[in-house]
Formats: C-alpha cells, sequence, structure tokens
C-alpha cells in the first residue's frame, strides 16, 4: 500500500499530482530543444511558464538559449534535462531513478548539490541508486532491495 498525503495510489487517486520522476532511461522528443521539450511537457499542466522553464534549464546547468536538438544532446545533457523536468513544476515529491546516470564528476557533484538544496527546502526525495557515494552523501534513510524484495 503507497498512501500519498492521505490518498491511497490506485485506489484514491491514480496519480498524485505534486510528484516530479525521472526513470533511467528519460525520453524526450529528438528534434526539439531541451527548452522546447520541457515547454511542450509544461503545456500539459499549464502549471508553469517560459521563465520558469528558462530557470531550471539554468538551475541543472543547461545553457537556456541553446537550440541545439535532444537527439545530439550527450547522455549527461539528457540526463540533465530529465531532472530539469522532475523538477520543473517545483514538486513536493521526487521520485528518481539513477539521476546521476551519464553525468561527468562536475556533473554528478553538481546534481548532488542540487538534491542537497531541495532537501533542504523540505521536499521528500525517493533516490534509487546503486551507487554508494551517492547513497552515502543525499540520503537519510537506506533500505536494500534483492531481485525486486526489500532486505
Amino acid at each position: 500500500v503507497i498512501l500519498v498525503n492521505g490518498k491511497r495510489v490506485g485506489r484514491d487517486v491514480d496519480m498524485p499530482e505534486d510528484i516530479g520522476a525521472i526513470i533511467e532511461a528519460p525520453g524526450f522528443l529528438p528534434n526539439y530543444s531541451g527548452y522546447k521539450n520541457l515547454r511542450f511537457l509544461a503545456n500539459i499542466r499549464r502549471k508553469i511558464g517560459k521563465e520558469e522553464i528558462l530557470n531550471v534549464l539554468k538551475t541543472v546547468g543547461l545553457d537556456p538559449e541553446s537550440r541545439k536538438h535532444v537527439g545530439k544532446y550527450s547522455l549527461g545533457m539528457r540526463q540533465r534535462l530529465g531532472i530539469a523536468q522532475a523538477i520543473m513544476e517545483d514538486p513536493e515529491i521526487l521520485i528518481l531513478d539513477e539521476p546521476m546516470n551519464g553525468l561527468d564528476n562536475a556533473g554528478v557533484q553538481d546534481i548532488r548539490a542540487l538534491l542537497l538544496e531541495l532537501k533542504a527546502q523540505g521536499k521528500t526525495i525517493l533516490l534509487a541508486s546503486h551507487n554508494h557515494e551517492d547513497i552515502a552523501a543525499l540520503c537519510d534513510t537506506v533500505h536494500e532491495m534483492d531481485g525486486g524484495v526489500l532486505l
């Protein structure tokens, strides 16, 4: 049973609204820029506008003015864009699956600092990671799974 804000997921609510998530390999429209991808997604709920999108791109270390198509992004740039998508609407809960995938050392440090800042703001962050350094630096509570079973 999963409860989010007192509501049972799957019974009371299909998907809670105040969640940002990144999956292991985020998918974006390859022929659009990072900004256009985020704008397309933001238009679904209409909670944020241009300024918030530009700011979140800066926050994750991407050039908000870049016209480079996502199909030409490096793995690390796509990962940063995935993190931007997860946080752009300022959700209270973040579900992050391997958020450091494809990031170089500087990128890992940038995203760790960002996650610690979000944690300090009171955000709840569920982090799935195989990286013991990330777990030690970021997590207050750790649960280990093996073969889909909580140990």
